[in-house]
């Protein structure tokens, strides 16, 4: 629903204000006409010396500066009238996302779930999976004696970060009712499609059996040898009652049904064939990081004017076709019934493949516009996306 841009904003500042409950503040995008003086900012809470101060980092594109204010001596409202088209504010009990239209209005939305604040001044965080969880030394992750490897701490920032995604967004789902409220009797059904040496499989499984939601978790890669190794560390770590291995194609899956799709780093269309299984055995919620595209790249063979400024030059077309194939997906999942969205998924520090699409199904039925936008885009390129033939029935 569109608000009007002062109230988004008052009522932004005054999340904002509450400092007992503020997580965190990302201010990023430009909006029309307007050129903010950083390329994000980012605002948080830090304890220093018994205050609480909210710490500024700006970030001109280059690099980044941090300062740290007392609350009432920050301008939050100048802050969030200087040229930034989205805004985003997460506290404790959800979150508050800002949109700027390109008529000025706002697009606001109001999400609930729960976020930690971390008030330390070097900015660690509370862990979401304690370190000595024995599957983090069973996948090799972990050592013996309970400590990240120091060649695995990407991919264990990988997974804490994905359950930072996936935590929230469940809660809502839940609460809302898109997602039933697990039972013993009927559990929340998880499927990793693509699951490779199961780090995110085994990290969901863990994760929501510690806040004791009942779970039943299926992982499910082509390679027999990862089904035999998943399996078997399931069997030490005594778990292979709530959670199996299979070792099939993603589109011959015998798997059926699921509350929870999660498919990360799937190559090319395989993204796609998660996305159709997903879809089409009724997931309510979908979370999925792409790999790499090729797909349409290889279609786009002669660009529209004047899109040939951007696609004559081989490493923007590349990133060009990505983001197409990526905002195509998003959209088509919005035209058979999900809310989408294109989150950052992990600092590219740690992953290049840093993106990732959240959907949860709603049901709603899209609009006249969003069918023509969809068929504007797909004729001026001349494309036919995979994931568009996958479910040409819904």
């Amino acid at each position: 629903m569109t608000t009007e841009l002062i109230d988004a904003f008052d009522e932004a500042s005054k999340v904002i204000g509450r400092t007992e409950t503020l997580v965190r503040v990302v201010l990023s995008g430009a909006r029309r006409n307007m050129t903010p003086a950083a390329v994000r900012i980012d605002i948080r809470p830090v304890l220093i010396k018994d205050k609480v101060l909210l710490q500024v980092s700006q970030n001109d594109g280059r690099q980044t500066t941090t300062k740290n204010y007392v609350p009432k001596e920050l301008k939050v409202l100048e802050l969030l009238e200087s040229g930034f088209s989205n805004v985003l504010v997460e506290h404790t009990d959800g979150s508050l996302s800002i949109r700027v239209t390109k008529k000025n209005g706002a697009l606001v939305r109001r999400d609930k779930g729960e976020n930690l604040q971390q008030l330390d001044h070097d900015q660690s965080k509370k862990r979401l999976l304690d370190t000595s969880d024995p599957f983090l030394r069973e996948v090799g992750i972990a050592d013996a004696g309970g400590k990240i490897k120091p060649t695995r701490q990407d991919k264990y920032k990988q997974v804490e970060e994905f359950l930072r995604l996936l935590a929230p967004t469940l809660i809502a789902a839940i609460e809302v009712g898109h997602i039933h409220k697990p039972t013993i009797s009927e559990p929340l059904r998880v499927v990793d499609l693509g699951c490779g040496n199961a780090y995110l499989t085994f990290a969901a499984h863990q994760y929501l059996a510690s806040k004791n939601i009942p779970v039943q978790v299926v992982g499910i890669d082509v390679r027999p040898d990862s089904r035999k190794r998943n399996a078997d560390i399931a069997e030490r770590l005594g778990i292979n009652s709530t959670i199996e291995f299979r070792a099939e194609e993603i589109s011959q899956s015998t798997a059926k049904g699921a509350d929870v799709v999660i498919a990360l780093h799937a190559c090319d269309t395989a993204t796609d064939d998660a996305i159709e299984w997903a879809v089409k055995n009724n997931a309510k919620l979908i979370l999925v990081a792409p790999c790499c595209h090729h797909e349409l790249q290889t279609q786009m063979v002669a660009s529209p004017e004047p899109w040939q400024i951007v696609t004559k030059y081989g490493l923007l077309n590349e990133r060009f076709a990505d983001l197409l194939t990526d905002a195509l997906r998003a959209h088509i999942l919005k035209l058979v019934g999900y809310r989408s969205e294109v989150i950052e998924f992990v600092g590219g520090e740690h992953t290049p493949r840093n993106l990732m699409i959240r959907a949860v199904k709603t049901g709603a039925t899209p609009n006249a516009e969003d069918l023509k936008r969809y068929e504007e885009m797909v004729q001026l390129w001349k494309i036919k996306p995979a994931l568009a033939q996958r479910l040409l029935d819904e």
